[in-house]
């Protein structure tokens, strides 16, 4: 008999739990995988702060369920689960109910408001993709109101920004307005100082997460980089349309309030409040493997209440992941009649980025500078993306953050980002080809494959082609400006085996020249013929005539076999390929989406 195996909710855990068990399932396993969610992507809440802060497009921060999941046995439902009946094993939605076997519920979080007067209604919270562009778009349309106010009191309302809260979304999401802002200044011509950005904090100080150190240091780049106004000891306690209320007394007048101060399990765990054991912020007690007080039911994410030896375990991306897996795994044990696992949380660290070219990190104990901390962050996203959907995401990762990036750009990065068609580059392409495929035909025809013709430097130091007393023709690949160690090469490795060398340098230049033509792998060929450009001016030099290869090659490392090339059609079919392979560890030669 089938089991069905059904997992509330598509973020971090839910897509990690998803995943584990469709690479773990034996193919004579008679089970059925349904994940559900109410919306067809997967948000990366990491990076919510950088569309709210115009850094990035906000296709930038979804990633479809379709391009995750293709290629794998899990059932995609759009669906939003409003109750769950434990003892029935039913699901309940205004659609339709679904039966499970087992169940993970991983439906993540929510704001949690702590029941503050008018904060709901008077404040924009920054926790989906909806948040994120509804956020961006208000901050424009303040600026573009304040451009047009005459009334003073109106317009330093409009521009004065309140983020309340100084954890990781407050702190990463100042620091995004305070950068934009400068451009958003010079749009609507407005002076700078007018410019009134906030971090409102109840404790004693921001990012409680990390090390005092650090926390030191991102206070500073703050106030005194980018003029964010840091009030900590100052909890919110009321909100009305365009003021703010705080313990001390103060009122602040603005026109923008930002929550990001906390939050809550998602509304289905309240719903079920009453029917689990649940601990703050309505997250379900699970016991050492994730499981919960009803039998073939997990919990995974920020809905789980794990114990750990310091308390709960934080809400953060790597617990999520370590659930969802424990989770999976357990399903499958106990579907199998194995034993179960433990869930040992392994926490690595945290980091949080302050606009583009700051950021600091606990990584394992050690707070790093501000370049490691950066680099950091773009590895852990990438490795992330890396494995829910190979070098796909990751490409389209780095092609957002680096190449499409909007605001706030180094002189290199407003040069990188320029944006323009690659027909130029066919003509050149298709030259470049000619040009070492008649090298490489050249080559042939002088006998390069069956006699050896690579010889060491002359007595004389003359170098390039010369002709023996036989009347032999030879290479001298060995001149005076050789560096020792490629002299050392040539001599004990290159010209003892002098016939495998010209073939591949032969077969080589073929090759490229025939790839460069068709415009097929021309990265690769690009790559291949820098590196024979590189050996011959290690070797002998190149010629004066020569010296275009280069700057040629360089330019097709541009993408240019897909304007009127085979990359066209071939880089999606291997991409195609490798998620295929990821999923299924297997080949298959027609693929198609």
């Amino acid at each position: 008999m089938s089991k069905n195996i059904y997992i509330l909710g598509a973020g971090y855990a839910g897509i990690e739990a998803a995943l584990t068990l469709s690479k773990k399932i034996k193919k004579t396993d008679d089970i059925n995988i349904h994940l559900i969610d109410r919306n067809t992507y997967h948000t990366l809440l990491t990076e919510l702060h950088e569309v709210a802060g115009n850094r990035i497009p906000e296709d930038g921060i979804i990633v479809p369920l379709k391009d995750i999941f293709r290629y794998t046995n899990v059932n995609l439902i759009r669906d939003e689960i409003i109750d769950i009946n434990f003892e029935k094993k039913l699901l309940i939605s205004n659609q339709r109910n679904y039966n499970y076997d087992y169940l993970i519920i991983s439906t993540g979080s929510q704001p949690n408001f702590y029941g503050i007067e008018g904060l709901k209604e008077n404040s924009f919270t920054l926790w989906s993709y909806e948040d994120a562009v509804k956020i961006r778009e208000h901050i424009k349309e303040c600026f573009y109101k304040a451009s047009n106010e005459t009334n003073p009191d109106i317009r330093k309302s409009l521009l004065t920004f309140i983020i309340v809260g100084g954890g990781f979304s407050g702190v990463e999401m100042a620091g995004e307005l305070a950068l934009w802002s400068k451009k958003l200044c010079r749009e609507y011509d407005i002076n700078r100082n007018e410019i009134d950005i906030k971090i409102v904090e109840a404790l004693p100080d921001i990012l409680n997460n990390l090390h005092k150190k650090s926390t030191d240091k991102a206070r500073r780049y703050l106030e005194r980089k980018l003029k964010v106004d840091v009030l900590t000891d100052s909890a919110v306690v009321k909100v009305d349309p365009g003021t703010v209320s705080l313990k001390n007394g103060n009122v602040l007048r603005t026109n923008t309030l930002i929550w990001t101060a906390g939050i809550k399990a998602s509304e289905i765990n309240e719903h079920i409040a009453a029917k689990v054991k649940q601990s703050k912020g309505f997250r379900i007690e699970v016991d050492d493997y994730t499981g919960t007080q009803y039998e073939n039911v997990y919990c995974a994410g920020d809905s789980a209440a794990f114990k750990t030896d310091k308390g709960l375990l934080p809400a953060l991306v790597e617990g999520a992941l370590q659930t969802g897996k424990t989770a999976a795994l357990n399903i499958l044990a106990d579907i199998h009649g194995r034993n179960r696992i433990k869930l040992k949380p392994k926490l690595h660290g945290v980091m949080v980025s302050i606009g583009s070219y700051f950021a600091v990190s606990n990584i394992m104990g050690i707070n790093l500078p501000n370049i490691p901390s950066i680099i950091m962050k773009y590895y852990v996203n990438m490795h992330y993306l890396f494995g829910i959907g190979g070098f796909e995401l990751v490409i389209r990762y780095i092609s957002h953050e680096f190449f499409e990036k909007r605001q706030d750009q180094m002189l290199a990065e407003k040069h990188l980002t320029v944006k323009k068609t690659i027909f130029w580059l066919v003509p050149l392409r298709i030259f470049l080809g000619y040009s070492w495929l008649q090298e490489g035909l050249a080559k042939l025809s002088e006998n390069w494959l069956n006699t050896p013709l690579l010889a060491g430097k002359q007595p004389d130091l003359l170098s390039g082609a010369s002709v023996t007393e036989t009347g032999e023709k030879v290479f001298r690949i060995v001149s005076s400006h050789t560096p020792f160690w490629y002299e050392w090469i040539a001599e004990n490795i290159v010209i003892p085996n002098a016939l495998f060398f010209q073939a591949m340098i032969v077969l080589g230049e073929i090759a490229i020249g025939i790839a460069l033509i068709t415009g097929s792998f021309t990265f690769i060929a690009a790559l291949a013929a820098l590196a024979l450009n590189i050996n011959f001016i290690l070797s002998t030099g190149l010629y004066p005539e020569d010296w275009w290869f280069i700057p040629a090659a360089i330019a097709m490392l541009s993408g240019a076999g897909r304007t009127f090339g085979a990359d066209y059609y071939i880089m999606p079919y291997l991409m195609r390929q490798w998620r295929y392979f990821i999923r299924n560890k297997r080949i298959k030669l027609f693929l198609f989406r």
